[in-house]
């Protein structure tokens, strides 16, 4: 890194879950400080991971387990890095048929204050009920979006002040495989949207807790709802230990709705996530 250029935010990763699938790889790539990445757009680059171009290393999963337990070491070649956040996205909906692949609900919440000691504060983490479903079964319309009750009442007691979330987007591979598993989901209007939203909100505010909609603007309309900057750089430059500067620029290369700031994500989708999430915008296997 030349001298006065910024550091950056490693994002690992929007794509795939990396920390509960590819452990060994992430880990390898920590250790060597570089990774190979292979883009959407079908081109290769390799990414320099090493402490003194990262600013930050962005984490998201629905299972920290193996990092908790240190596989590969993980967990230990992270605390090369001045700072570590975490997206942990609980649905409520996790070794149901929605979420096969997922652990289920208690399990997950148990690892939060594991994550905490490695964070070094809740504020570096950030819990996702993301996204909330709707769906028929046995004629009757079902949701999880009550699971927020559960999801903001354990953030709360352990200081974790931000929540995230989103309602499913059915993409047209999602509607596909939706399909082929006879899983009737809804897509309910705009204004039911906003009257759950505004529901989050309130089990939110009664917690404590900050609410950010993630990628939906029409759902910064209801009170008590923020945009999301999931990566933000202007809260990752507060938390950094020497508040380090990091840029504040839109990423280009996410939705027009995303306000994430600029990172540089090491995921793939040729790395296949197996926690096969019937919603899922990223898996390829239909």
């Amino acid at each position: 890194m030349c001298q006065g250029e910024m550091k950056k935010a490693i994002s690992a990763s929007r794509r795939t879950d990396l920390v509960a699938f590819f452990t060994r790889w992430l880990a390898a790539a920590i250790r060597q400080e570089k990774a190979r990445v292979h883009s959407p757009s079908g081109h290769s680059f390799i990414a320099d991971l090493s402490p003194r171009t990262v600013h930050t290393f962005v984490l998201w999963s629905k299972d920290y387990s193996h990092l908790l337990e240190n596989h590969h070491g993980l967990r230990d070649g992270l605390k090369k890095y001045d700072q570590v956040y975490f997206h942990f996205t609980v649905t409520g909906l996790g070794g149901s048929f929605i979420e096969r692949g997922v652990p289920e609900p208690d399990t997950a919440l148990s690892q939060l204050e594991g994550l905490i000691a490695i964070a070094g504060t809740p504020r570096r983490i950030s819990v996702r009920l993301d996204p909330v479903v709707h769906w028929e079964e046995e004629g009757l319309a079902k949701t999880n979006f009550h699971f927020i009750e559960k999801l903001a009442g354990k953030a709360h007691s352990l200081g974790i002040t931000d929540i995230r979330t989103s309602f499913a987007q059915w993409y047209g591979k999602a509607v596909k495989r939706a399909e082929k598993q006879n899983f009737r989901f809804l897509d309910p209007s705009p204004e039911d949207k906003r009257e759950v939203a505004r529901q989050l909100a309130q089990v939110a505010r009664v917690h404590g807790l900050a609410l950010y909609a993630c990628s939906q603007n029409f759902l910064g309309e209801v009170p008590g709802i923020r945009p999301s900057a999931c990566i933000d750089g202007k809260l990752l430059q507060e938390l950094h230990p020497n508040r380090e500067p990091l840029s504040q620029i839109k990423d280009k290369s996410q939705r027009q709705e995303c306000l994430c700031t600029e990172s540089v994500d090491i995921g793939s989708y040729t790395q296949i996530c197996p926690h096969a999430c019937l919603y899922c915008y990223a898996n390829p296997r239909v």
